[in-house]
């Protein structure tokens, strides 16, 4: 596989990456890194491509052009077989969670350990009891999703997103739907997660509360030129980007200074 010419410490490097439909680009000449242990946010407006670029990182879209590469190979230019290698690394939670509905969550967590391992039964309950008692869920393995809260959903489906003990989780929109109390419950779930396990995570949301919250890094999808508006950390972003949509969406919300009147 083709090796990247830079920076070889990083998890993942996108290089000039544009995302197409036929001929409509969503977004052009992408390029960012992701180190180590980040927890990296793809941030941005409605309709900017920010799931579109997760599906793109995990390999369910291909690139018009640019190359995704981890850990210094090339993952767009691997064979089938070579890229089997790396989604295995990887554990990914859809926005809806994604349980099956007619499973309870112990059987929707053991799936990928049947499917993906040779362990035995007991060791497999044994495995599922833990994830789900890392995500706060102990207990619940004979519940089916319906019966149990949104927010339990999103930690249930990180559970199972984490059961190959993935290098990388991606998460779409985890607080999606939530109110603040859960939303901020999965915030410290993400940060205790990647503190424990070393996980690195990319997170696409919008969700300003979370994003300050636990990101340490970002990418700012512009909707208006059609490309990338800022890399870095959000905070800083927020403060110091000399890009005024990037300024704008970081700061919505805030109230801004009323006008002086001048003295008559």
């Amino acid at each position: 596989m083709t090796h990247s010419p830079e920076n070889p410490q990083a998890k993942i490097i996108v290089r000039d990456l544009t995302m197409a439909y036929d001929s409509f680009v969503v977004m052009r000449d992408l390029n960012f890194e992701v180190a180590e242990k980040d927890i990296f946010i793809i941030m941005g407006g409605s309709g900017c491509g920010k799931s579109t670029l997760l599906r793109h990182l995990i390999g369910l879209l291909e690139p018009t052009q640019g190359s995704v590469f981890y850990e210094n190979e090339n993952f767009t230019a691997a064979s089938l077989e070579e890229r089997v290698k790396f989604i295995r690394r990887f554990g990914v939670m859809y926005q809806s969670g994604a349980l099956w509905s007619s499973l309870t969550l112990a059987e929707n967590i053991a799936m990928p350990l049947e499917e993906y391992t040779d362990l035995a039964p007991k060791a497999i309950r044994d495995l599922v009891s833990y994830k789900l008692s890392l995500v706060g869920l102990s207990g619940y393995e004979d519940y089916y999703p319906a019966q149990i809260s949104g927010g339990m959903n999103k930690r249930a489906g990180i559970a199972r997103a984490m059961a190959l003990d993935p290098d990388i989780l991606f998460l779409d929109e985890p607080g999606a739907g939530l109110d603040p109390l859960s939303s901020r419950r999965l915030d410290d779930l993400i940060l205790r997660l990647r503190d424990s396990l070393g996980s690195t995570v990319v997170i696409v949301t919008h969700e300003l509360s979370s994003i300050f919250a636990i990101a340490n890094n970002s990418i700012f999808l512009d909707t208006a030129t059609r490309t990338q508006g800022a890399v870095g950390n959000p905070t800083e972003l927020r403060d110091h980007s000399e890009n005024p949509a990037v300024r704008l969406f970081l700061r919505r919300g805030e109230e801004s200074e009323p006008p002086s009147i001048p003295m008559s």
